[in-house]
């Protein structure tokens, strides 16, 4: 399906199909350009949806084709660049597929062509803290270090400038593995936070999410590190599958090998020697469990990649998280108000509402990504004192919570900017309002981030 061998991209047609948004094809098609290619990029948005995308292409000699796909662009060009968020059931992929033209994903492609040991993160939920702590690990280790991937922009521009001792971090969405998987590459270290219900609306079923976030082991090669979560029975199961070297974490469990929690003390243990103090969680500054399983993996990658544990503790011990996860926004007469839009899943909401006690008022609802919320009502139930929801997966939470039959006040909005009032009635001093939405964010805002800066502007402009 997707071309293992590295393509000359020399006056070859190569038409880019996604140009999306916020410019996510700007890095591809520069160097496309750069290597000599005739680049087409192709959108189903029209020009003036496109117009931030579009500005950053000007100075580029490229072709536009936006407001539509033409089949010709997939059918009558040398190579085809997909975007990871299209489907490969797309007709202009199968039609691409059917006439032999190659196909190229900017992810796969950067593989190919980097000559640095790549770190690899995923997992269903905390893999931009994991892999936002992690580079900066690995660039006061070694200057020159990359971090990008799923985070960050484009890579691939900047692989030329690359060499065998200077390490890139990349965090890998399942849509990305995917597609790796299909020419059979994996990073050198891969890391997997956990593994829960997600993106099912692409994927279809549990197993195929699975087996997609799976390949970032399954094509390592001897001498490569896996670094997996002890406490997550997926993860854990993978154990007779790693082909090289296997590094677990736990917060649960004291572990012979890997990183794990003692008397609020992570600790590094190897078959080397006895387990070593590497950092005080005393001195971590963000809240939950779910942090310390992020700030786990991340010390376990860098220390398998030689980073020093004085290095490790002064980034963890300085770092105040990542925007739109879990940020605190203001404090108005005792009440506290936490930007979470990242949560796009129920579990990632559900580690969330773990991190606090007493009354809570969440915002939750979005587009659904066909993810099960039996769980997420019942910590609702249990936990919440009003809960506001919006957005298209409102009927389906507020169904599931009011069938506990619990003192969870349900109130439905029409808009975020109306919760965020509503909110502001019925809180009280003490307590905590949370956004953090269990669900994506495309129906109503172009992605998360556009959602958590709204909500922090409409949370700024209460009296």
């Amino acid at each position: 399906m997707f071309t293992r061998e590295l393509i000359d991209f020399r006056d070859k047609r190569v038409t880019v199909m996604g140009l999306g948004l916020f410019g996510g094809a700007l890095g591809i098609t520069k160097y496309l350009v750069s290597q000599g290619a005739i680049v087409t990029v192709t959108d189903t948005k029209d020009r003036d949806e496109l117009k931030e995308s579009v500005k950053t292409l000007e100075s580029l000699p490229v072709r536009l084709k936006l407001g539509g796909h033409d089949e010709a662009d997939f059918t009558q060009t040398d190579v085809v660049i997909v975007n990871p968020a299209v489907p490969l059931e797309s007709p202009y992929v199968q039609a691409a597929r059917a006439k032999g033209v190659p196909l190229e994903t900017e992810m796969n492609l950067f593989f190919k062509i980097c000559p640095s040991p790549i770190i690899g993160i995923t997992g269903s939920s905390g893999k931009t803290t994991t892999t936002t702590l992690v580079g900066e690990m690995v660039k006061k280790a070694y200057p020159g270090a990359l971090v990008g991937g799923n985070i960050g922009g484009s890579l691939v521009g900047q692989a030329s400038e690359l060499d065998e001792r200077i390490p890139v971090v990349l965090e890998l969405s399942s849509f990305q593995l995917q597609n790796l998987g299909y020419i059979g590459l994996s990073p050198h270290i891969a890391v997997v936070t956990n593994i829960s219900p997600n993106h099912l609306d692409r994927h279809g079923t549990m197993e195929e999410y699975i087996a997609a976030k799976k390949h970032i082991i399954t094509h390592q090669k001897e001498g490569y590190v896996a670094i997996l979560n002890y406490d997550d029975p997926v993860l854990k199961g993978w154990k007779s599958e790693v082909r090289g070297e296997l590094v677990f974490f736990s917060l649960r469990s004291q572990i012979g090998e890997g990183a794990f929690v003692r008397d609020d003390i992570i600790y590094f243990g190897s078959a080397l020697g006895s387990p070593y103090e590497v950092f005080d969680l005393r001195d971590f500054k963000l809240l939950g469990n779910h942090n310390i399983e992020n700030a786990l993996s991340a010390a376990a990658a860098a220390i398998s990649y030689g980073v020093d544990e004085k290095i490790i503790a002064e980034v963890l011990r300085d770092f105040r998280g990542v925007e739109h996860r879990l940020e605190l926004v203001r404090e108005i007469e005792g009440v506290r108000y936490y930007n979470d839009s990242m949560a796009t899943s129920p579990d990632r909401t559900i580690a969330t509402l773990d991190c606090f006690s007493g009354g809570i008022v969440l915002i939750a609802g979005g587009s659904d990504k066909k993810l099960p919320f039996d769980r997420l009502s019942e910590v609702i139930a249990a936990k919440v004192k009003h809960l506001i929801l919006i957005g298209q997966t409102m009927p389906k939470i507020a169904k599931l919570v009011s069938e506990k039959h619990s003192a969870t006040i349900l109130h439905r909005c029409s808009a975020l900017s109306e919760a965020v009032n509503k909110a502001r009635e019925v809180s009280r001093p003490g307590d905590v309002v949370l956004l953090s939405p269990a669900s994506a964010s495309y129906d109503m805002f172009r992605n998360f981030e556009e959602r958590g800066r709204l909500f922090k502007k409409w949370v700024w402009e209460l009296y």
